[in-house]
Parts: structure tokens; sequence; C-alpha cells
């Protein structure tokens, strides 16, 4: 179960690396896409299912069912508080693949952390504009009208956002760039004209602002410690130091709370950007450690087919791996404290078994990937006592590591489906949405839900299946998750990606 980590020196590579070999197609981290439009999808799935008839484990722990009340004092894990860290932890995955090539090519470090400034930036301007053109927000109950506003607000995001052809002239670029600039800002000033204050400022869409948050400063952390395995070590210290100075009166508590700040301002700044988003940097980077060890496999050559004993042994680890996430939320959901802890120990040296002596570059890959997250899993396991046991809010730091090596766990298992196995086909769907998640992530609202409404969907399935079973509208939700799927993959397929 070594822990291998990027050599210093890697030739540079991102999630399209350079050719492997002479006359060898550049390979994608497809495993990383379909992690995150699982995530992404399975984050839409939660938002839709029947709200407070189902058992507890269909919802945030601390959401119990039927009031469906935050209750902090809940303690568990359900399948709801693992699609945000999956997201974050391929945020923190896709940062070397993303950035490795142009810094060896000499871009200066300035230069891409000015970059990492405007997408954070631009996410939170996105997470502000989805949150106000959400159905919902353009009315208390919207009707038709305010379906066909949501989608033609969603229009605009399209010059804003998407990717535009290389070879447009760079005047071409600007224009669609401010077309979609003034559109959506435009709506804003006008929508918000006659408020007495700035307070819908303050409505924004609170994933995407730390996701924002993530972006920006997991791209510093990154780049300050890229190739300094010990000191991206260090720095986790750091955040732990920082989240434990911050639970007694004193100056890291007034940082972490962001009462140092002017109250005109506090209420706007600290909306956006406060000290204990920073906490997330324990799921993004070891996420990053995992990227490193997918730039290593994209840029090492293929060598040949893995042997039929290889693919068993790939088998059994990604069997493995699924068996951790299942054990893991049923035994810490039931608060099987002592045995949950000794089960995925046992686990834990059995898969170990199963990465000795790696041979071909994908076993390496699937070693690393697995000693790091039986590693996070173990630190996570051992704090599940500290801070009441472990919760999603406010985040314990056990949830953070818990959370990371059930992420590293999913990983294994579509690295193995679709790089082992070459599953690839079925599970488009979610490599598609992975690729295109801001789509993916805005559609839910203004894309899929007024669709379905506006072709009487919605009261029709109402009519024939709702009130009948909590659990046919579990199957409803699903479906409506599917079509996102499927509206996500077109714009996918016709190569029309939203980037930030």
């Amino acid at each position: 179960m070594a822990m291998d980590a990027t050599p210093a020196h890697l030739a540079p590579t991102d999630s399209r690396a350079a050719p492997p070999g002479p006359g060898l197609p550049p390979r994608r981290a497809d495993a990383l896409d379909a992690l995150r439009g699982f995530a992404i999808l399975t984050m839409a799935l939660s938002g839709l299912v029947p709200w407070g008839t189902l058992p507890a484990w269909m919802y945030h722990a601390q959401l119990p069912p039927p009031a469906c009340k935050f209750n902090p004092a809940v303690a568990g894990l359900t399948w709801v508080d693992l699609v945000f860290p999956y997201f974050l932890f391929a945020l923190g995955a896709a940062l070397p693949l993303a950035l490795d090539r142009r810094r060896r090519d000499g871009t200066p470090g300035w230069t891409l952390a000015l970059h990492a400034l405007q997408r954070g930036l631009l996410l939170a301007f996105f997470a502000l504009y989805v949150e106000q053109i959400r159905p919902h927000r353009l009315a208390s109950s919207p009707d038709r009208p305010h379906f066909w506003a949501a989608l033609a607000l969603f229009v605009p995001l399209f010059p804003l956002l998407a990717r535009l052809p290389q070879h447009w002239p760079r005047g071409a670029q600007l224009a669609t760039r401010l077309v979609g600039w003034t559109a959506c800002v435009g709506f804003l000033l006008w929508r918000h004209h006659g408020d007495a204050d700035l307070a819908w400022l303050r409505r924004f869409d609170i994933i995407i602002v730390v996701l924002a948050n993530m972006a920006l400063f997991g791209t510093l952390a990154w780049l300050l410690t890229a190739d300094r395995l010990p000191l991206r070590i260090a720095l986790l210290v750091g955040l732990l130091a920082v989240r434990l100075g911050a639970s007694a009166d004193g100056w890291v508590k007034v940082l972490w709370d962001g009462t140092w700040l002017p109250a005109p301002l506090r209420d706007y700044v600290n909306a956006y950007t406060q000290l204990w988003y920073l906490q997330y940097l324990h799921i993004v980077l070891p996420g990053t450690i995992a990227g490193e060890l997918l730039l290593r496999w994209l840029h090492a050559p293929p060598g040949a087919p893995p042997t039929r004993a290889a693919l068993l042994r790939a088998a059994g680890l990604a069997l493995l791996a699924a068996g951790l996430i299942v054990w893991l939320l049923v035994g810490l959901q039931s608060r099987w404290v002592r045995l949950t802890p000794l089960v995925a120990a046992a686990a834990g040296a059995a898969g170990g078994l199963l990465v000795r002596n790696p041979r071909s570059a994908l076993e390496h890959l699937l070693r690393g990937l697995y000693g790091w997250a039986v590693l996070w899993l173990l630190i996570g396991l051992i704090l599940e006592p500290y801070e009441g046991g472990i919760k999603k809010d406010r985040a314990t730091l056990s949830y953070y590591y818990v959370t990371t090596g059930l992420a590293g766990c999913a990983l294994i298992v579509f690295t193995v489906l679709i790089d082992g196995y070459r599953v690839r086909r079925p599970l488009y769907p979610l490599i598609a949405s992975g690729q295109n998640p801001m789509i993916a992530y805005a559609g839910v609202h203004n894309l899929m839900r007024p669709l379905v409404e506006l072709t009487y969907l919605q009261p029709v399935v109402a009519a024939w299946f709702m009130g009948k079973s909590p659990w046919l509208g579990v199957l409803w939700a699903a479906a409506k998750t599917v079509l996102l799927a499927a509206l996500t993959s077109i714009f996918t397929r016709l190569r029309v990606f939203w980037r930030t």
C-alpha cells in the first residue's frame, strides 16, 4: 500500500496528456470525469427526492425525517453527505492536470495565480446569477411564464462561459463575452433596481461559493507545494492547527469568524469568502495527490495489455473499494462506532495484498490511489469520536478525511471499470456530465425543471404516482436525473463546454 507521489522530473501533461510515445494518441483521465459527473448527478438527485417521507439515510444525516429540521447533534453519514466531498476531491485532482504543463513550460507563478483569482471571481458571479434566475427565485409559486423566463435567462450563460473556438478573431471572442456579461449583469440590475438595500447580493448558491474559494486557494496551495509533498502535508497540519485554534477565544477565532471586518463590509465580503471555507482544503489537497498519480499514469507508456490475473486483482480491488464505501455508510449512520473501524482496517489490509508488486502503469496507479485512500480513511475513523461523531454541518475533521478516503475508493472503482475493463460507453453520461459540470449544475433548475414543467410531465406524473409511495417519488427523481444527464451529454457531444 505504498503511497506514491509525483516525482520532480515528471514530464508536463494534463487531463489530455501529451502522447506517451511516438504515434500514440493522448489519453484522458475519464475516471476522474466520471467521478465528477457522479457527484454532480447524485447532487441533483438528492435535491429531487421527496422531502421528509423516506428513511433517514436518504437525507443529510443532520436533517432527519419526518421534519427534516437541522439538528447539529445528530452524528452519522449518508450517501447524500458524500456528493459534495466527491466533487471537491475531483476539483483537487484536476488541478495538477490543468496546471502542470503550463507551470513546467515556464508560465510565471503570478500569471497562474492571477488566472486562479479570475476563475474564483467568475465562479462567485456564477453563484450569484444562477441563484437569482431559478424559478423559485423568480416567483414563490412559479408558473409557465416563470419557467419560460428561467429557460431564457439560462441562455446568456453560454456567451459568458462557453469555450469559444480558437480560430475566432480576438474581437469576436471579446464581443461574445460582452454580450453574455451585458445580459447577465443587466438582468440583475433590472431585477433589483428598486431594492432599498443590497441584500440580494448575499443570495447566492453556497455550494458554488465554496467551490470558488477552493478553486482559488486550492490552486495557490498546489502551486506552492508542487513537487513538495512534505510541504503540502505541513499545510494540512497548519489547517488543522487553525481549526483547533478557532475553537477557543483569541485572534484565530476572530479571523475565523471574520469579525475583524467593519460591519458594513462584513456582511458582503464575509459572505463570499471566510477563513472556515479553507477547511475544505482538507479534501482538496489530498485530491491533488491523486491528481499527481493520474499525471504519472497519463504520461507513462501504456505497455502491454493487462493480464487476466492483473484484471482479476483489479476487479477484486474495485469490489473491495465499493464495499468499503457501503460499509462506512452503513456503519457510521447506524453508529456502529467500534465495529466499523475494525472492519475497515481489516479490509484495508486485505486490499494491500491485491496491490502488491505492481507491474503496469495502471497497477502502479491503483496501488497509489488505494494506499492514500486507506490512509485518509483511517485518519478520519481515528478522529470520528472527536467533535461528537462524524457530521457534515458544520463539518467535523472526521468528515473531511473519511469522505476523502471514500472519494479515493470511488475513483478506484471508476478507474478499474474504464481503464481496466474498458467499460466506457455505459458510463458515458457520467463522463460527459463530469466534463461539463457547470451546465449540469445550473441545468437542474433552469433546464431540466422548466422542460419538465412546460411539457406537463410533472403534473401528469404527480397525478399517476405521487401519494402512492414515496419510492415512486424517488423513481421520478431518478428519471429527471437521467434526463439531466442526457441533456448535458448532448452539449458535451456538440463540444459546447462551460469553462470558468
